[in-house]
This record gives structure tokens, sequence and C-alpha cells, in this order.
């Protein structure tokens, strides 16, 4: 009889630690890692609005849900236009997906390279967003430093003809003709 109380212990430790060890997994904070209550709360709302057992989520659902268009019909449009990959293929707004799929969204002259980690289908803050995915992304571009074309000085005056075609040379608006008088 304790030999079978025994194993009942040890059968119930080993399964604690399987939780301990999916929750870290999961990326669900642990007593090592301390957390933002407001976030916590955050993630157990997600959790209690998130997919049940059996259920499934359509990628355009999920691409707005965490967050990475703006609007579901951006995201549906999205998956129409062949900027929605899921493991390599292009999808169709109703594909379901599953934890541990890639996808890969091309948004705003960016691809964004994700891995699913949780299933949610409702919207929720950047903080709880970022917790459904793994970003593979690469690092945006920097963005270029443009002086702006035809801003004087304070006080300078009425620009001049030159200055005038000089900033029209800028702007491209003499279609680099810089010789020719334009034509009325």
């Amino acid at each position: 009889m304790a030999a079978e109380d025994d194993e009942q212990r040890g059968g119930d430790a080993a399964e604690g630690q399987d939780a301990a060890s999916a929750e870290q997994a999961a990326g669900t904070p642990t007593a090592e890692q301390p957390v933002d209550p407001k976030i916590a709360d955050a993630v157990a709302a997600a959790e209690a609005a998130g997919v049940q057992n059996g259920e499934s989520v359509r990628v355009d659902s999920w691409i707005w849900a965490v967050r990475l268009v703006k609007t579901r019909s951006m995201g549906a449009t999205a998956c129409k236009g062949g900027h929605v990959r899921v493991n390599g293929q292009n999808v169709k707004p109703s594909h379901t997906l599953r934890i541990g799929d890639e996808v890969r969204v091309r948004h705003e002259n960016r691809e964004r390279i994700v891995v699913v980690k949780r299933l949610i289908r409702k919207r929720v803050g950047a903080p709880v967003a970022a917790q459904c995915y793994v970003d593979n992304s690469p690092p945006p571009p920097p963005r270029e430093a443009v002086a702006p074309a035809g801003i004087r000085d304070r006080g300078a005056g009425r620009p001049t003809k030159r200055d005038r075609r000089d900033m029209e040379r800028l702007r491209g608006l003499m279609g680099g003709s810089a010789g020719r008088p334009r034509e009325h």
C-alpha cells in the first residue's frame, strides 16, 4: 500500500513538473520572472476569452487579434492579395491556424515572420499580443534622414529666380530639364 502511495505521489510530482515546464514553454511568467500585475490580469483575461479545445481560429482574425494588421478586413485583404503565408503556402482568410505554424505577413513594405504560440480570437493589448507569438522578423530598415526640399531660413526674404529653380529641380518638377525654359 505504501508503494502505491509513493507511485501516486511520484506521478503527481511528475505531472506538476510537466505543467511547470509547459507554462515556461508557453511563455507564462513563473516566480523567477516578475511581471506587471496589469499585464498578468490582461493575460488572464485573454486566456479566458481564448480558444477552447477543438475550436479553430481563422488566419485573418488571428493576425488582427495579435496586432500584425490594423483591421480584420485588412487581414482578409492581405490574405486575398497573397501577402499572408502559413508554413510557406499562400492562404485564404478562412485558413485555420494551429500552434507552431509559421505565419509570414507582408504589410507596409515590411515582412513579419512569426510563429504561433497561442490562439486567440479577440483583439488584446500589445503586451499580451506579443506573448501569443514568437517574432522571427528581421529588424526594420533604418529610416533615411531626408532633408526637406524647399524649406528656407526664416527672414531670408523672397526666393530669387535661381533659388526657385533650385527648389524645383530638387522636387523634380522640371523633369530634369534645368537648362530649358518652360513652355506656357
